[in-house]
């Protein structure tokens, strides 16, 4: 009897060369729509799924292969002696090789298409041959990748046929993909945040060297199913990328993008270390760099619009493993790229993480992405905020959304002059970040009297923070509220004449 091999694909790269070589190996080549009239076009003699099934194709192609000629002749089991009597009475073959790409979900998914244009991306037949293949990988070599080619290739050339290994590895990859396809569009369908079951679709784009620690292997991937500024970026220069980057490069670009005028932010082991914002570019980098000069060095910068040259120039003034912008003129370009190593990374879409996942031991936990940013700030105190004043503690508080808690962030003049970070009290926390402020000012600012203010991303248990707040001059003090003590803290500033707002949102971050 002679081999059958079904192609049926949108990406036919090398499909020619491979469909030759099957022709060579005595295979019969069947085939459905574009892909058979591409494949007679090039010279190969294949035939129609049609005359198999003595059916043609209907309802706009939807209904093709879905036909018991094509799936008896993948689901017969070969050493089953009734399932080959089967396919012998009703004058059927099997089909040895399927070679199937899907109709492209993925690529449409983060689209803005109406359902009724999205639901005809959604592949039935190719999904249903694919399985069907995979399921009967004892018999059965299934491709749905035209990486796949040379090895199959290969084997059948040394062989006659693929070993059992390979068809295996070639079934999981199947399913696989079908999973993920099917989970892209389940997310697109359903309206349910929390369904009874979490469908992840993600594509892997590349291995990394290793991951947190060279013990650890790593590889990234993004969401199928939306768009975001870590999918789609662009590296225009240096080398390759790592775990702890791209994890730091997003922290960084968020930060950076909490504002809308001109922003930098720097960022070393997953924590700001210095963010500024100011109507030059240029002294706005400055400003983050003073923050802390010291973590900087070998961190990540973000920069939330072009690079131009003046700033590049800045930048390379010290070591950077990335530089992260909307865009970058020509000739910063090239003052950049005098770093070999210096990571260039152009962002071209815009924040939009929907939601967050976070894996334990035996599970994940889900839950929206901390967008929100409360605008109904209520002054507690007897004294009020003055404008600039109200202008930092807003600037803190976009600040603190991406500092791990507990955590305190002091500012002055749009610069985030000390970050106080995960720690696993409050008082720690403000200790570290007024002392590391009060000494930034002391050095880049001397003799300037700047009014300091401190956001705290949780309430405060207790009066303590406010207490060692003004006896370290913070002169206003913005967090969310809700402790059952909130009128000793309000007290505790009404005392001391530091004006108090509260949002009534908190931002935990662990």
């Amino acid at each position: 009897m002679q081999k059958q091999a079904l192609l049926s694909v949108s990406d036919k790269s090398n499909l020619i060369e491979f469909a030759q070589f099957l022709e060579k190996q005595n295979y019969k080549i069947l085939s459905t729509g574009g892909t058979l009239q591409y494949l007679l076009e090039s010279g190969v003699k294949a035939t129609s799924v049609g005359e198999i099934t003595n059916f043609p194709e209907i309802l706009d192609g939807r209904v093709k292969t879905l036909h018991p000629a094509v799936h008896g002749g993948i689901l017969a089991r070969r050493n089953s002696k009734e399932h080959m009597e089967t396919l012998e009475k009703f004058n059927l073959s099997t089909i040895d090789v399927v070679v199937v790409n899907l109709y492209p979900f993925f690529e449409n998914a983060d689209k803005e298409l109406k359902m009724e244009e999205l639901v005809e991306f959604i592949d039935i037949g190719g999904p249903t041959m694919l399985r069907a293949a995979a399921k009967s990988f004892f018999d059965v070599t299934v491709i749905t990748e035209a990486s796949d080619y040379a090895l199959v290739q290969e084997q059948l050339e040394q062989n006659g046929e693929t070993t059992l290994e390979l068809r295996r590895e070639l079934a999981g990859k199947v399913f696989n993909l079908t999973s993920a396809y099917d989970g892209a569009i389940s997310r697109a369908l359903l309206s349910e945040k929390y369904p009874s079951y979490f469908n992840a679709s993600f594509k892997k784009v590349m291995d990394l060297r290793y991951g947190e620690n060279p013990h650890q292997s790593s590889a990234f991937y993004v969401d199928t199913t939306q768009k975001g500024a870590m999918k789609d970026f662009v590296q225009l220069g240096g080398k390759e990328l790592s775990f702890n980057n791209i994890r730091d490069m997003d922290i960084a670009w968020k930060v950076a993008n909490e504002f809308t005028e001109p922003a930098v932010c720097a960022v070393k082991h997953s924590t700001p270390c210095g963010v500024a914002v100011d109507s030059d570019i240029v002294v706005a980098y400055q400003k983050a760099h003073d923050c802390d000069p010291m973590s900087i060095f070998g961190g990540i910068v973000a920069v939330n619009q072009k690079v131009t040259k003046p700033l590049a120039e800045k930048l390379v003034e010290i070591f950077l493993e990335i530089v992260v912008a909307t865009d970058f003129e020509k000739d910063a370009l090239e003052v950049l790229s005098t770093k070999k190593n210096l990571r260039i990374i152009q962002i071209t879409q815009p924040i939009s993480n929907k939601t967050q996942i976070v894996t334990v031991d035996g599970g994940i936990l889900v839950q929206d992405t901390d967008n929100g940013f409360s605008t109904d700030l209520k002054t507690v105190t007897e004294k009020a905020p003055t404008d600039s004043q109200m202008k930092d503690l807003i600037f803190a508080q976009k600040v603190i959304k991406h500092v791990k808690s507990n955590a305190i962030v002091v500012a002055s003049g749009q610069i985030a002059l000390g970050v106080g970070t995960g720690q696993t009290n409050r008082i720690w926390a403000a200790q570290h970040a007024v002392e590391r402020a009060k000494e930034k000012m002391e050095e880049n600012f001397p003799g300037q009297n700047l009014e300091l203010v401190l956001a705290s991303e949780a309430f405060f248990p207790f009066r303590d923070v406010v207490d060692f707040a003004a006896e370290k001059g913070i002169s206003a003090i913005i967090q969310p509220g809700g402790s059952i003590k909130d009128a000793d803290s309000i007290a505790a500033a009404n005392e001391h004449g530091i004006a108090m707002v509260t949002t009534g949102m908190r931002h935990f971050l662990h």
